[in-house]
């Protein structure tokens, strides 16, 4: 499983005509999964992003979680995170799940991180989507479940 995460201001998703999911400061996470993804690797990277130490303390240091500064996140299903771009000038997407599998989990996912106590906001699994953010920082990490 892999997760692109950018550290925002304020986020939106549009899809299919009206806004599915809007945060204000916050994490957005493209999250990609593969045909090898377990709900362990959802737990794991669930987990990560939740405590994931990306927000400026008192001193400027990037020191807090979402969860410590009650952010918002707003999480986006997107296989093109698994493109391989090293063959060719096509990306292949031959890792990413199949639609069924992708969908269990993305699922699975967003009920690990209503867990926590953050505002979870989503886009529409498999629509098309517009993805409006003012990233903070920039900030832009990915995080992958299979480096545990």
């Amino acid at each position: 499983m892999r997760a692109v995460i950018q550290r925002v201001t304020e986020a939106r998703v549009d899809a299919e005509g009206r806004v599915s999911g809007s945060i204000g400061a916050g994490l957005v996470v493209l999250l990609g999964i593969s045909k090898t993804d377990t709900q362990q690797d959802a737990d794991y990277l669930a987990d990560k992003i939740l405590n994931l130490r990306i927000f400026s303390d008192d001193s400027g240091k990037m020191n807090r979680s979402i969860m410590d500064v009650r952010g918002g996140l707003l999480i986006v299903s997107n296989f093109t995170v698994y493109g391989d771009c090293n063959k060719g000038r096509r990306p292949s997407f031959d890792l990413a799940a199949d639609p069924e599998k992708a969908q269990e989990l993305y699922l699975y996912f967003i009920s690990r991180a209503r867990t926590a106590p953050v505002t979870v906001e989503t886009g529409i699994f498999r629509a098309a989507m517009k993805l409006y953010l003012v990233n903070d920082g920039p900030v832009t990490l990915s995080c992958d479940s299979v480096h545990r």
